[in-house]
């Protein structure tokens, strides 16, 4: 894939997250992926999501940047989000969270077979706590 081709297929992905749509995440990550440097399957990445959504069903991903190298991505975004269910330890305050995400993806064949994904969960935790 071009370097905007890569762009717009991360784009198309991350517009299948916003709309929920993880019944299609077969068509973005490859069967076997690895997940923050330990093997995964896709099952797993679509279980993570999924819990992810549980807790926090208006999570927002609004990507402010994507670089390519070739196969990779690098990817920053701003999500935002109120649980409704415990997430990250917390229980649900009707607190808002916004933190930055960074993400590097590797792509093979048109999807994902490596993703690491970062942000302040302890900066989450101390939104949702702070008084």
């Amino acid at each position: 894939m071009s370097d905007q081709d890569l762009r717009s297929w991360y784009m198309t992905y991350v517009a299948a997250l916003e709309g929920r749509q993880l019944d299609q995440m077969d068509q973005f990550v490859a069967e076997e992926v690895t997940l923050n440097g330990h093997p995964g399957r896709r099952s797993d990445v679509v279980a993570d999501m999924r819990s992810i959504l549980d807790a926090v069903p208006d999570m927002h991903w609004e990507v402010q940047e994507v670089l390519v190298d070739r196969d990779r991505l690098a990817v920053r975004a701003i999500n935002t989000g109120t649980p409704e269910k415990e997430w990250l330890g917390v229980a649900p305050t009707g607190k808002s969270f916004e933190i930055v995400e960074y993400a590097i993806y590797q792509v093979r064949d048109g999807r994902f077979v490596q993703m690491t994904n970062l942000h302040d969960s302890a900066d989450v935790r101390r939104q949702l706590t702070s008084s």
